[in-house]
């Protein structure tokens, strides 16, 4: 029986042992069957934030909140497998702003989304825990799966996307991002990516890219799919040829991909980045028209409390300089900084289409712009599995690069979070789990060659 914290007591040979047989097993390309025949430990190595620690930042800044100090690499006890669930052996990990959220428990801690699942079902209740074993991207293999999976099997190698629903609700169905109950897998449920192991749904596997390293394949499916659907789905901006799309951030997380699919899609891109290197990448990437906002030094905020609209008018008329005419889209995800910003520069009928809030989430901006001018503030989140299938099938045909920037050991999970929490980082940090080093898991070497090393390691080059 675990003890009361849920931490199991692990004879730490034993658990090595198990956990190297499956790792050898997959770098060895064994076989579904004999993976299926390895034992799986009662335990496995996770990142996670702990209940009774849920107030440790209380009275600090977001700033002063370290993530360092509460992301911890502990060994949990191996959940039971529903009947339409996967084990996956966990080769990479990347981290979102998610996870960031989480190990600081803003904007409140992720324990109340695990009771709310726990109350659903006997399945749920697996995951109200003491415990939280965070994550939402992984490359890995299928270790097992549940009675009721058809399309995947032990031996196949997978990313996971992050849409977690019941397909049993009617409102999961036309769009699950619709869907009553739905959750993000490791931030809003547990036993996430950043482990050895991790829990997932069949409904959340996509086809490993063939010609990715899984540190590469493991850092796009939330991203990437966020991105396909703010810019390219029917449920977000839908951009056609010759649209003008503002990216904030554009080699981050997030804008490294919005960059590349207004390129591929016809539109022109104008890319808002924070240093002349970054315009750099940016020109590499296809996307001629970028602002430096450090050479450029707007303050759409004169206080904490007042916006400047002269600063909006000067980036609206730096915007112009460069491509002639107001964005179309403006694709917003920084939040509070930029929101009014963006409501401003944005053409008449033009849309804005927003997720997350990485400067924060109460947001202002003038409504005489938005309603006098027709335009739109459009949300969206993730993606549903058709999106996130797509949006991997153009990582897989070598169409929509990886932007891995840094690649950490699971070891320093808080310290990957940190750089994240603290800005300090590009594209996206990827984390090695199972994988003994980088480099591993392409088994299409005639593709990566064809697409191009050059391309496919744009970010990490730009860190280097």
């Amino acid at each position: 029986m675990a003890p009361a914290d849920g931490f199991l007591p692990a004879d730490a040979a034993a658990l090595a042992f198990l956990m190297d047989s499956i790792r050898d097993a997959v770098l060895a390309g064994a076989s579904g069957d004999e993976l299926a025949s390895i034992t799986l430990p009662a335990s496995y190595r996770a990142a996670v934030v702990l209940k009774e620690e849920a107030e440790m930042f209380a009275g600090l800044e977001s700033a002063e909140k370290d993530p360092r100090r509460s992301l911890h690499v502990r060994e949990v006890p191996v959940p039971e497998l529903a009947p339409d669930e996967c084990y996956i052996a966990v080769m990479a990990s990347a981290i979102n702003f998610n996870t960031v959220w989480t190990s600081i428990f803003e904007p409140v801690p992720t324990f109340g989304f695990l009771a709310r699942l726990g109350r659903e079902s006997v399945w749920g209740a697996r995951h109200d825990l003491a415990y939280h074993v965070v994550g939402s991207d992984a490359s890995g293999v299928v270790l097992r799966s549940g009675s009721a999976v058809r399309n995947w099997k032990p031996g196949d190698r997978v990313v996971v996307h992050c849409n977690y629903v019941d397909d049993q609700d009617p409102t999961a169905h036309d769009d699950s991002m619709l869907a009553a109950n739905q959750r993000i897998w490791g931030f809003e449920t547990n036993f996430g990516g950043l482990a050895d192991l991790a829990v997932v749904k069949a409904n959340q596997l996509l086809p490993k890219p063939a010609h990715l390293t899984w540190e590469e394949a493991a850092c796009n499916a939330l991203c990437n799919s966020t991105a396909y659907r703010m810019l390219v789905s029917r449920n977000g901006a839908g951009m056609k040829q010759g649209d003008v799309v503002l990216v904030w951030g554009a080699t981050g997380g997030l804008g490294g991909y919005a960059v590349q699919y207004v390129v591929n899609g016809g539109g022109i891109p104008v890319g808002v980045v924070s240093s002349a290197s970054k315009v750099k990448l940016l020109q590499a990437l296809g996307c001629g028209a970028v602002i430096d906002r450090s050479e450029k030094a707007y303050r759409f905020w004169s206080d904490d409390n007042t916006q400047d609209e002269t600063e909006w008018r000067r980036l609206g008329r730096d915007i112009r300089a460069l491509v002639g005419e107001d964005p179309d889209i403006v694709f917003e995800h920084p939040g509070r900084q930029t929101m009014g910003a963006s409501v401003f520069v944005a053409k008449r009928g033009g849309i804005i289409v927003t997720c997350a809030a990485t400067s924060g989430y109460m947001i202002e901006y003038d409504n005489r712009h938005l309603w006098m001018k027709l335009k739109q503030i459009k949300s969206s989140h993730f993606a549903n599995y058709r999106e996130a299938y797509e949006a991997n099938r153009l990582i897989s045909l070598g169409r929509i690069q990886p932007i891995l920037s840094v690649l950490y050991p699971l070891s320093r999970v808080g310290e990957a979070a940190a750089q994240v929490h603290g800005n300090r980082h590009e594209g996206k940090i990827g984390v090695l789990c199972l994988a003994p080093s980088e480099g591993l898991g392409i088994s299409d070497h005639e593709l990566r060659e064809k697409v191009g090393e050059d391309r496919i390691t744009a970010f990490r080059r730009l860190e280097a």
